[in-house]
């Protein structure tokens, strides 16, 4: 009989191996698709940037021939909605265009996503499609698109119709798409921080027959089995459950891809085939992960191949040593260095080869933690079940720590999270010192006059009461310094209405509004401080200039600085303007069309798009968090419900034993309980202080600045805690399965 068909026979003969095969099999499935997913998000967000490509501005060398296209990119936005806009004119033949675009728009003429054609369809014309064009408009595949919901237009010019900023170039890209770095981040992270507690699952589930395929296959070497035998048969009985499991998992792999795409990032959801893994990687990684849980399974074998008299009865285990400590440290420093390495241009491997050596670091700690804590209970007991979970965490530490590998890491996970969100929260904001709903674009002087007037025309024409004014910067130069700051010129009424904070009252006097400490003394003002150009010499400030301070307003913590006409010399000629229309709810879409038409293909701009832009990146993150949350805690728990049981089982003997003795199932339970969630706790505590810790090196990687700690940072640490209870609770239903089953079946 080959190893195969004895293991064939022994599930078909017991049950509880069975169920271990089972759950061993449903937990690879798990790991397997969990992983997939993982690893094809980069390829995710590779396949939206090729299709992308065409929405970048690449730029010519001057030995690539004659160019094809002027073209300028920039962001468009309607109701909130970001829509990208490429403008290009026709300069010669172009060779070739990208998938989905079946012609080059002509002068006046667009070609748009479905869902912005839409949007132009129920929206009126002053409000959005006038924008792009009142030519002919078609229609982009799906193949142009980074995602299905994306608002995108290609619109024609003719060549002297294009913005100055436009550039020339040989045509569109076809090479050079790069992956979404923080989402690669994220996957790495997500499959050291997933993928450790689904192999947590799956070991809890092999241990729920542990002791009684010891018993046997060391029954089987005393009988003459050779190690040989033994190690196939393993192998066989292994390779049944974890193999079905791979192969289950590829299989629904494609169901939970399918899910993940409904998960907006960046703006949108993805296209059916953005997750698919190229077969080879696909194979491989099904092959790779039942090889680790076979090769697992093997290196357990040692004991019984060795010595299985120790196997069939008791043996004395070694206490674990105190240098385990050392791990925690010494990992903690590869880390940083890894960190610091990664600042220096050391590539993101780095740093999550760091992570996996902490995540690593707990499987090495984490039992003389149980032990200690073991040893504690056997030194102050008051009452039995204190006694009993003591002796059990000082005899089997590793195997008591099991429960609690995939809560501990859970809660390390979100310690991180929650460390870094708030952080990365407190980098939002900034921006131009307008009202949020002040749109602006910039310009220089030579078009300044001829963009308010156009875009005036055209608000006159849509019949809104606004005007676009245009604002002059002016450099600011303290003495003995060759740079200076870039400084706008308003009147004290014009600033209240479109900047931010509060100018005090307006006398009419020559001023410097400033939020910060200004000495006007020798302060000189010219009309340009352009990096690479001449310096321009500054002329003073008009006699009896006064600096007045100003206040944010609301919840800003910042002001800025700018200067009433009054205080500059008549000789100051500025070299750059902002071009600047306030808005209302009512007007805001109406207007905006009216500065597209004005800059035809220049970037309009508003704080509150731009904090809107930062508001999207960080619902992302905290979306995947929260995903990424939900999944370890429940796989943590899993694995600690099915390790509690495991536990039961390994010792139903002794168990067996005890009940027949009189003692009550209360107190076995009280102590089962004891020993599953008290490590759990200490262990939880250290995760979450581990976990910050690892947060604020990965913040450093953003940001030097400091770091925001959010009460919430406890949040993982209770919620494991709750988890390793109720996970521990299973062991009253194990033991009343106990002492229903004869004790002679042992």
């Amino acid at each position: 009989m080959n190893p195969f068909q004895l293991a064939m026979r022994v599930l078909r003969g017991d049950r509880r191996t069975r169920v271990s095969a089972i759950l061993t099999g449903v937990g690879v499935a798990v790991a397997t698709a969990l992983v997939l997913l993982l690893v094809g998000l980069p390829f995710g967000t590779q396949a939206r940037a090729e299709r992308s490509l065409w929405q970048q501005q690449m730029f010519s060398s001057s030995d690539e021939g004659a160019a094809a296209l002027a073209k300028v990119i920039s962001n468009d936005y309607f109701d909130g909605r970001e829509i990208i806009r490429v403008d290009v004119a026709q300069l010669s033949q172009v060779d070739y265009l990208p998938p989905g675009i079946d012609r080059l728009p002509g002068p006046g003429e667009a070609v748009v996503s479905p869902e912005l054609a839409q949007l132009m369809d129920s929206r009126m014309a002053s409000q959005l499609s006038d924008r792009f064009g009142t030519g002919a408009r078609s229609i982009l595949g799906e193949e142009a698109l980074a995602y299905p919901e994306q608002l995108v237009a290609l619109v024609g010019h003719a060549p002297e119709d294009m913005p100055e900023r436009a550039r020339p170039v040989n045509g569109f890209p076809k090479t050079g798409a790069q992956p979404d770095p923080l989402l690669q981040l994220l996957s790495g992270v997500g499959v050291v921080v997933l993928l450790v507690p689904s192999l947590v699952l799956v070991a809890s589930s092999a241990r729920l027959t542990a002791a009684r395929r010891e018993q046997r296959l060391a029954a089987l070497r005393l009988a003459g089995a050779t190690p040989k035998q033994v190690i196939g048969m393993v192998a066989a009985e292994t390779a049944l459950a974890a193999v079905a499991g791979a192969v289950l998992g590829l299989a629904v792999s494609p169901l939970v891809n399918a899910l993940a795409t409904v998960v907006p990032w960046a703006g949108g959801t993805w296209q059916s085939d953005d997750f698919a893994l190229p077969l080879p990687l696909a194979i491989g990684i099904t092959a790779a992960l039942p090889a680790l849980v076979l090769l697992a399974a093997v290196a357990g074998l040692r004991r019984v191949v060795t010595t299985p008299l120790g196997a069939t009865g008791g043996h004395t285990k070694k206490p674990l040593h105190w240098w385990r400590l050392l791990a925690l440290p010494a990992a903690g420093l590869f880390f940083f260095y890894a960190i610091s390495t990664a600042k220096d241009g050391g590539g993101i491997l780095v740093v999550l080869g760091g992570l996996a050596v902490l995540v690593g670091s707990a499987a090495v700690i984490g039992p003389w933690v149980t032990s200690a804590v073991g040893g504690i209970f056997v030194r102050v007991w008051r009452k039995p079940a204190g006694l009993l979970a003591g002796r059990r965490l000082r005899d089997d530490p590793k195997g008591a720590y099991r429960a609690s590998a995939g809560v501990v890491l859970a809660v390390f996970a979100g310690s991180m999270a929650l460390t870094l969100l708030p952080s990365l929260e407190s980098l939002a904001g900034g921006g131009r010192s307008f009202h949020d709903s002040v749109l602006y674009l910039d310009t220089d002087a030579t078009a300044a006059q001829q963009l308010t007037d156009q875009a005036n025309a055209e608000l006159t024409r849509y019949g809104v009461p606004e005007r676009a004014a245009a604002i002059p910067q002016v450099v600011l130069r303290e003495p003995g310094s060759e740079g200076g700051r870039y400084t706008q010129v308003l009147d004290c009424a014009s600033a209240r209405s479109l900047l931010r904070f509060d100018p005090g009252t307006c006398d009419g006097k020559p001023a410097v509004y400033t939020g910060s400490a200004l000495d006007l003394t020798g302060m000189t003002v010219s009309g340009d401080d352009s990096p690479g150009q001449p310096l321009v010499p500054g002329q003073p400030l008009v006699a009896g200039t006064v600096v007045r301070e100003v206040a944010p307003r609301g919840e800003d913590r910042f002001t800025s600085t700018f200067v009433d006409p009054s205080a500059v010399p008549a000789g100051v000629q500025p070299q750059y303007y902002t071009i600047a229309v306030p808005t209302t709810p009512e007007t805001r879409e109406v207007v905006r069309t009216a500065l597209v038409g004005a800059a035809a293909g220049e970037q309009i701009n508003s704080r509150e798009l731009m904090l809107g832009n930062q508001q999207t990146e960080l619902g992302d993150l905290r979306r995947v968090t929260v995903i990424g949350l939900v999944a370890a805690g429940v796989l943590a728990g899993c694995s600690a419900a099915i390790a509690t049981a495991g536990s039961v089982m390994d010792r139903r003997r002794t168990f067996g034993a005890l009940i027949a003795a009189g003692t009550p199932v209360r107190t076995l339970a009280r102590a089962l309980r004891t020993e599953a969630a008290l490590p759990a706790l200490v262990a939880t505590i250290g995760a979450g202080v581990v976990g910050a810790v690892v947060g604020l090196g990965l913040f450093s990687l953003v940001d030097d600045g400091p770091v925001v700690l959010s009460p919430w940072i406890l949040a993982p640490v209770v919620l494991g805690a709750g988890v390793a209870v109720l996970a521990a609770s299973v062991c009253t239903p194990a033991l009343n399965r106990v002492r229903a089953e004869p004790l002679a079946d042992e």
